[in-house]
């Protein structure tokens, strides 16, 4: 099974370097239409209301999960198949180095209202305001976490849990993306997406920053600065996971990220993070780069961690006398 899982995320990632998603019928963009189908249903100004629409959304889609790893469990080339589509549905590293790039190349040309236009595919940030800038640190911003929730997250459950770990998160994370919000109509019904979203997360953000650093030479930085910019910067930001993926990515560019963020319903006040120059599309251009590698890091650590915990409960089966799982 460990094996047949290893193989699977690192054909999942294959898949997703290599076909775009598709523009329309994308499982996950269904997954939202049922989402918001489900929150008029279950809608309430309450914490409760909200509780019971996390655990309707991605409590089943744990159990489609569990469902689909159980029958490939006797079935290598199965289990390989379904955990490399699952990983393929879920991780959304290409469209994102993608949307950079194309974000890159519209503010070099100093074509401002079409960068304004593509804002919304990276974040919800309000880019009527925003002057070349800022437009290029809110995508660096979001390049940067997305790399932590759309690449090394799902990929880091897809390892711990198989099947139903990556459908689980994509769950979770999607619905924070839906409902998370501080705003009035969402405080209370969306408390418990927001917080599942935060624990998810904690571990990976983590590691994705780690991995940051690590990766900081191929793009011309330093890691010594990502992990300074990390350790002194990151917890003064709101989000307990956002900051040190943002930070890590500032200090290994080079560049300072936060200040005055506007959304749609209101502007926030974000810590610096990070000692340097303002982002620019150069910089957007070498944040795509580093997500990308940062990506493929992830891919080689997850599976080589599928393989280690596999290795680990067979030798713990030998050793309580219970036969190995099969592979």
């Amino acid at each position: 099974m460990s094996a047949a899982r290893a193989v699977g995320l690192l054909c999942g990632v294959a898949a997703d370097a290599v076909f775009e998603d598709p523009p329309r019928l994308h499982p996950v963009a269904g997954f939202g239409r049922l989402a918001s189908a489900v929150e008029r249903m279950l809608y309430a100004d309450r914490r409760l209301a909200g509780l019971g629409y996390n655990v309707t959304l991605v409590g089943g889609a744990a159990m489609l999960g569990s469902v689909v790893e159980r029958a490939g469990r006797r079935h290598s080339l199965l289990q390989i198949g379904t955990t490399a589509l699952a990983t393929w549905v879920v991780v959304g590293g290409a469209s994102l180095v993608s949307e950079a790039t194309a974000m890159a190349r519209a503010l070099h040309r100093g074509d401002v209202d079409a960068a304004r236009q593509r804002l919304p595919n990276l974040c919800g940030r309000d880019a009527t305001a925003l002057d070349a800038g800022g437009l290029a640190r809110a995508s660096v911003e979001s390049i940067a976490e997305n790399t932590s929730d759309a690449v090394v997250a799902p990929l880091l459950w897809g390892a711990l849990a198989g099947v139903p770990g990556l459908l689980a998160y994509r769950a979770v994370n999607t619905l924070d993306a839906m409902v998370g919000y501080r705003s009035p109509p969402y405080r209370r019904f969306g408390w418990v997406s927001a917080r599942l979203d935060d624990l998810a997360n904690l571990l990976p953000a983590r590691v994705a920053a780690a991995l940051t650093a690590a990766c900081a030479p191929l793009v011309g930085g330093l890691p010594g600065g990502a992990w300074q910019a990390w350790r002194r910067d990151a917890a003064a930001h709101p989000s307990p996971n956002a900051g040190r993926i943002e930070a890590a990515f500032a200090g290994a560019l080079g560049i300072r990220l936060g200040g005055p963020t506007a959304y749609p319903h209101g502007i926030e006040q974000r810590p610096f993070l990070g000692d340097g120059r303002t982002p620019g599309a150069e910089d957007l251009a070498r944040a795509a780069q580093l997500s990308r590698a940062v990506g493929a890091a992830a891919a080689v650590l997850c599976a080589v961690s599928a393989l280690g915990a596999g290795r680990r409960r067979d030798l713990s089966g030998c050793r309580s006398g219970r036969p190995a799982a099969p592979r």
